[in-house]
């Protein structure tokens, strides 16, 4: 009698699933770091954690982010980082980063992207070089607006950060609604930052309540409302506290003197703007455009209250856990900065729903959401 026959099932080489090259532009890893670059480095070490967690399979993906000469290496233990080329800016994205990144999905996170790359996503956060031209140079505008209609055209997906920003691209570029995709930023960032609560007794904090802002000379943040405000606030019991760069004092208006409670405290580290958050009565952002708006979810996950504008995307963020102004009325800005430092139980409910508002937004879950994009182009 004939023995069984013994089978054997081998794999042929093309059911093996090639490995799939990812790279991440990291052109942003040249430039001061603002509301768009937070975005990419937050947004890279969730994927980093995404990663290390198993949540994506390190055997069949491989993530580096490419960036030109210069740039700053983002530490991340799971994604390679590489500087390449010759060139720099524009020039490198454009002309070298489309061959270095010529195998791979290509990810772009800070508004631009080649052109001339296929095979790509790009987040755009907002459309504001056409809905707030004053605040850019024109020949910044000029290079956006051809840009960014190209870099549209080519992308395969279009990412944004809110719905609002989401309308403003479609009004502005005409891309099919599914085509674009809102992921919402996150807030572990502030989470993971140690308050250096020395900060408030340093800079002479300790004895008032005071109100927080954050300086910016760009028109669309509307800092000189707030300045404006604060001039009809009169005699108070509290402290006005403006921290960044821009000295409140030349957005005055004829030159009238701010009144002594202002307190200009210039740059603050990560840690000292978590303790100012933390200790603040208030955070006041009357911004007149946003894709997203940041610094208020910062603030709520603090659990510090915020007034913010009824405008663009910040009522999409805020939800009901903040009082609303109209940024073009500083009166109103001034009436909601004296109805809640007059009203302990206001403080209080805002800040508990501020809180609970801010357990919506996570860095892990807009890398989560958006590699399940990019799986699909691999």
């Amino acid at each position: 009698m004939n023995s069984p026959i013994e089978l054997s099932f081998e794999k042929s080489p093309a059911a093996v699933l090639a490995p799939v090259c990812v790279s991440i532009n990291g052109r942003f890893l040249t430039q001061s770091v603002t509301g768009v670059q937070r975005y990419a480095i937050e947004f890279l070490r969730a994927l980093d954690g995404l990663i290390g967690a198993g949540e994506i399979d390190a055997e069949r993906y491989t993530v580096n982010i490419v960036a030109p000469k210069g740039a700053r290496d983002p530490q991340l233990e799971y994604i390679g980082f590489h500087r390449k080329g010759r060139m720099s800016g524009h020039l490198w994205e454009q002309l070298e980063l489309p061959w270095f990144a010529r195998n791979a999905v290509l990810v772009n996170l800070c508004n631009t992207a080649p052109f001339s790359k296929m095979n790509q996503v790009v987040t755009i956060h907002d459309a504001a070089v056409r809905a707030v031209p004053h605040a850019y140079s024109r020949a910044f505008r000029t290079w956006y607006e051809l840009l960014i209609p190209l870099v549209a055209k080519m992308s395969k997906r279009i990412f944004t950060v809110s719905e609002f920003s989401k309308q403003e691209l479609q009004n502005w570029l005409s891309i099919p609604e599914q085509k674009c995709i809102v992921l919402k930023e996150g807030k572990e960032h502030i989470d993971t930052v140690d308050a250096d609560d020395t900060t408030i007794a340093r800079l002479g904090l300790a004895n008032r309540p005071y109100v927080l802002a954050v300086s910016s000379t760009s028109p669309n943040k509307n800092f000189g409302a707030i300045v404006e405000a604060i001039q009809c606030l009169g005699d108070v019991s509290f402290d006005v506290v403006i921290a960044g760069g821009a000295n409140p004092r030349i957005f005055a208006a004829d030159g009238k003197p701010l009144p002594t409670f202002v307190k200009h405290v210039g740059y603050v580290s990560d840690g000292e703007l978590k303790a100012l958050y933390k200790h603040a009565s208030c955070f006041v952002y009357p911004s007149l455009y946003e894709g997203f708006g940041l610094p208020p979810l910062e603030a709520m996950a603090c659990g510090c209250p915020v007034i913010v504008s009824h405008a663009a995307s910040l009522p999409e963020v805020c939800g009901d856990a903040a009082l609303y102004c109209d940024p073009k009325d500083p009166r109103t800005i001034a009436e909601q900065i004296a109805r809640l430092m007059t009203d302990e139980a206001l403080r209080k409910l805002l800040s508990e729903r501020g809180l609970e508002r801010a357990l919506q937004f996570s860095w892990k879950q807009c890398a989560r959401e958006m590699w399940q994009f990019i799986e699909k182009l691999s």
